[in-house]
């Protein structure tokens, strides 16, 4: 237990001294170097590459090559960049309402059996007779009722980078973008595998299309700070049973 409660206090002491560490400060960017869309821009593709026919490239206006007029500038490589449009506008709402009710009466007398209950009546307390010797009702009634209502909103346009071709052909993308507002830091973060088909013409590609997507939008900095509960109190909130 105290070795619990020591790496407690460790952990928690660390914490303490990398917040102190940026009091007065903004929240640092993330580097763009050593990250995987980096990586993917270094190294070489492994699909080859479209070649055309020199004699007919050097004798044409129009060529094959992806830097042409007319050329296919769709990512479909590591380390070709795409465009994300993220347009969310999703409403969900669920009702639901259920009731059950049940009564019963039981009565049991005995008003006549052979003069036993007239003779048993006098030898009774005063106001008791067997007349009505069982009488019993209950009654049971329940009731509940449910509502989820959501509603999301979000539009958002980010690039990424393909970071890896997969052997069928998709492509996985990444992309990362940061933008800092006087000490907040806003992240959009989107991630998921697509098809080169499915990249239109604009080298776009809508959140719709992209399988396994992760897409985060966040930030960190004094007011996200200020809206998260302290670490002790979510510790607390997870261990205490009430």
């Amino acid at each position: 237990m105290r070795l619990f409660l020591l790496l407690s206090m460790t952990v928690a002491l660390a914490g303490a001294c990398t917040r102190l560490n940026q009091v007065g400060k903004a929240p640092a960017f993330s580097p763009t170097t050593g990250g995987p869309e980096v990586r993917a821009m270094m190294m070489p593709s492994q699909l080859p590459e479209t070649r055309h026919d020199r004699a007919t490239g050097n004798a044409s206006l129009w060529t094959a090559n992806r830097q042409s007029l007319l050329g296919d500038r769709r990512a479909v490589q590591r380390g070709d960049i795409l465009t994300v449009v993220i347009e969310i506008d999703e409403k969900a709402e669920i009702s639901n309402s259920s009731g059950r009710s049940r009564n019963g009466s039981e009565n049991l007398s005995i008003p006549s059996l052979f003069g036993i209950p007239q003779r048993i009546d006098p030898l009774l307390p005063e106001g008791a007779s067997l007349d009505s010797a069982v009488s019993a009702t209950s009654s049971s009634s329940s009731g509940g009722s449910g509502s989820v209502s959501r509603k999301e909103k979000l539009t958002l346009r980010v690039a990424a980078t393909v970071v890896d071709v997969l052997q069928n052909g998709v492509l996985s993308i990444q992309g990362l973008q940061e933008v800092r507002v006087n000490f907040e830091m806003r992240e959009l973060l989107v991630a998921g595998y697509v098809r080169p088909e499915d990249i239109s013409r604009q080298n776009e590609i809508t959140y719709d299309k992209i399988a396994s997507a992760r897409i985060s939008y966040g930030g960190r900095g004094q007011i996200s700070d200020v809206q998260q509960p302290r670490l002790g109190q979510q510790v607390a909130d997870i261990i205490l049973p009430f």
